[in-house]
């Protein structure tokens, strides 16, 4: 039995700016059933309010709270253990939703207490990841914050690196860890089923990432379905991580849920 669902949005319920088919009919049907849902996503490259507003435009009616981000997420985190000020490298339209937590001026090459790393897309270039590793080297010696880590995404014109490959090299360079906030991390699905309400062995996180959403969800103790849309390839079937559920789409989650009843 599933008493809540966990959604990953892009790849999910939407590729670049072509919605999949299905998908605000789906929500539509677990709210009928009294069936609580949030999306999780490790989208950083726009603020929650963004993101709001881009499902509304798919014909997708959600609140803000109904959304977790790792932004959102690291917030918390970065003000409960005065990890300040805080060096953000993502874009600058999405810490507004870092609130009241203090930033480090743009140009400061020492006195960070978190160096947080998103998706800065074609905005990365050597002098940005140089400022990023001083950063990291000075004394003391502030945390890494990976804001998730996914690999890559489907983009509308092929696939693009994501966060994962910028804080890889990093925590070689800098010879540190990440803490991560996001998926994979089973804090972050923690969180999200918090704030259902739910045992996570009786929660279905849905993506298009076999590892970063599926993977990620298994670990922390939750179901996983993979969808056939998004950065979905065959070859994903054949690896260690095994979906407890493969959708051809999100739409054909209600058919699931009823066959699993």
């Amino acid at each position: 039995m599933i008493d809540g669902v966990l959604f990953d949005l892009d790849g999910v319920f939407y590729e670049g700016e072509r919605p999949v088919p299905g998908g605000a009919e789906v929500l539509a049907e677990l709210r009928d059933r009294g069936v609580p849902f949030r999306l999780v996503t490790n989208t950083t490259s726009r603020p929650r309010s963004a993101l709001v507003d881009k499902l509304a435009r798919l014909g997708i009616e959600v609140a803000p709270d109904a959304i977790l981000t790792p932004v959102v997420a690291a917030a918390g985190w970065l003000a409960a253990r005065e990890r300040v000020p805080v060096a953000p490298f993502f874009p600058e339209a999405t810490r507004v939703d870092l609130g009241h937590v203090e930033q480090l001026p743009g140009d400061a090459e020492t006195g960070a207490g978190a160096v947080v790393v998103g998706d800065l897309g074609e905005a990365w270039d050597f002098a940005r990841l140089n400022r990023d590793f001083r950063l990291l080297m000075t004394e003391p010696r502030p945390v890494l914050v990976a804001l998730g880590m996914t690999r890559y995404w489907q983009a509308e014109d092929g696939l693009r690196l994501d966060t994962a490959p910028f804080v890889k090299a990093l925590e070689h360079a800098a010879g540190v860890e990440a803490v991560v906030l996001g998926k994979p991390a089973a804090a972050f699905f923690e969180a999200a089923c918090e704030r259902l309400g739910t045992d996570p062995a009786r929660t279905l996180m849905v993506g298009d990432d076999v590892r970063t959403d599926v993977g990620g969800a298994q670990r922390a103790g939750l179901q996983g379905a993979l969808v056939r849309t998004g950065k979905f390839r065959p070859g994903d079937l054949e690896g260690d991580v095994r979906p407890d559920l493969v959708l051809d789409s999100v739409a054909a989650l209600p058919e699931e849920l009823d066959r699993m009843r």
